[in-house]
């Protein structure tokens, strides 16, 4: 089973605008909600790619019932530990520009976040966890280091798309891969990426800290790939960008799904990096026929072993 982990997650509620006045009476044209947070974008995507997977994390409140809800409804297991406090509602306005109003979200009790913990020491070495975004503050700041040690002991392999500094917690515990973009690359390294070579370069330090592979994400110029032995580009077809948001996290999940089924190590990034540029060329996350169409037209080279 591949389980999924969202510390924090929300209600995304969009509101579409013709103009937005500032102390003013404002109306929406259109509305949309849904079930937000990377660990659950990951768990839609999946669905899409027809892999089945169990969200966990914390869910409180009509908030929380929705979104157990609306996942249920896609065929996604879900299995939450509740919180006392209302899961936190995101507003994103898009009035031409997008302006986004993200709530803290609730207390979670030490309690509730040891009840995660079990959760993961019963997988295996059959199951994938996936571990993704943020840390509130009612959260321990090493949990990220926590899971990946537990992992470790079940055999679970464990992939990371996270910032620079939960990223280092777990390096040690040799996550399957991790998922950096380029800017998060840079910052590791204190360094201004100018060349695919260098992305390989920074990328490989990584492996060498401990990741078994890292998948570094170059926006509209695709990504590349990193272990050990070798390196690999796909490049994905030029479109025009509609949404970033969840982008990542579907490239995580078209790597992910394309490993569970089987899929070559190159047919499994060419997968990653289709929906990736689907989910960003949609106003929502990737549709199937769109990554389908999208991955026929990735370009897929080795940069580097073979």
């Amino acid at each position: 089973m591949i389980y999924t982990v969202t510390f924090n997650p929300s209600i995304d509620y969009i509101m579409f605008t013709d103009g937005f006045e500032l102390k003013g009476l404002n109306r929406a044209r259109e509305t949309y909600k849904f079930a937000g947070g990377k660990g659950i974008n990951v768990s839609r995507v999946l669905k899409t790619l027809d892999v089945s997977s169990t969200a966990l994390g914390f869910a409180g409140g009509f908030p929380g019932e929705f979104i157990s809800s609306i996942l249920e409804q896609s065929d996604i297991n879900t299995e939450f530990i509740k919180v006392n406090e209302d899961t936190r509602i995101n507003v994103k306005l898009k009035s031409g520009d997008e302006t986004e109003i993200n709530a803290p979200g609730p207390n979670v009790t030490s309690e509730q976040f040891e009840a995660l913990l079990n959760q993961i020491r019963h997988t295996s070495k059959e199951d994938t966890v996936i571990v993704a975004g943020s840390v509130p503050k009612s959260i321990p700041s090493d949990a990220y280091a926590q899971i990946a040690k537990i992992t470790q002991e079940t055999g679970a392999k464990l992939v990371v798309d996270a910032e620079r500094d939960l990223v280092n917690t777990v390096l040690e515990y040799h996550p399957l891969f991790i998922k950096p973009n380029k800017d998060e690359l840079e910052e590791m390294f204190d360094v201004t990426i100018k060349s695919d070579q260098d992305v390989v370069k920074y990328g490989r330090e990584i492996v060498k800290n401990g990741a078994q592979s890292v998948i570094i994400s170059l926006g509209g110029d695709g990504a590349i790939y990193v272990d050990e032995t070798r390196s690999i580009k796909a490049q994905n077809p030029k479109g025009e960008v509609v949404n970033t948001v969840g982008s990542g996290d579907s490239t995580v999940a078209g790597m992910v799904a394309g490993l569970e089924l089987g899929l070559s190590l190159e047919e499994a990034f060419c997968q990653a990096v289709a929906s990736g540029t689907a989910t960003a060329f949609n106003d929502d996350l990737a549709l199937r026929e769109d990554i389908e169409k999208i991955k026929s037209q990735v370009t897929i080279s080795v940069l580097d072993g073979e």
